[in-house]
């Protein structure tokens, strides 16, 4: 059976996120937020809040049980004061905690994700199923050459 380690992982977050994207709502005021303290402007993809939370699952079941703080630093950033002029050194920024845990709660809605106290969030079986079942999906159309292209 193939697992999430068997495929590269942005091909795994791409095809999770479009399970999830029918299942998570996304909020009203994501257009208006920045992910982060160190980004000038919102995040302008479509599909964005499928992809983080595609995201931010692989990594729970990767790293977890993991708290929002560790996935904030994970998601965040280089600021440097401005992304025109170097004026001063460059800091540490964290991603924004909001749309993880905004997110993650969604995530637990659906069952794929569990609160352990104390400890941080943690996978279900449930989540572990869908990411592994859609590796083994990923992992079909990576095998199978573009027959277009020989044509």
């Amino acid at each position: 059976m193939t697992t999430m380690y068997d495929v590269p992982a942005n091909a795994l977050i791409e095809a999770v996120a479009d399970e999830l994207e029918d299942r998570l709502d996304q909020p009203d005021w994501l257009e208006y937020t920045k992910t982060g303290s160190d980004r000038e402007l919102p995040p302008e993809q479509e599909n964005f809040w499928a992809i983080r939370s595609a995201s931010l699952l692989r990594k729970v079941a990767d790293n977890g049980p993991i708290g929002i703080d560790r996935l904030s630093t994970e998601y965040g950033g280089s600021k440097d004061g401005s992304t025109r002029y170097r004026v001063a050194t460059a800091h540490r920024a964290n991603g924004s905690k909001k749309i993880i845990r905004v997110a993650l709660q969604q995530l637990e809605e659906e069952g794929l994700v569990t609160t352990a106290e104390g400890e941080g969030r943690r996978i279900t079986p449930e989540g572990r199923s869908l990411l592994d079942n859609t590796a083994d999906a990923v992992m079909s159309e990576l095998d199978r050459p573009d027959l277009e292209r020989y044509a």
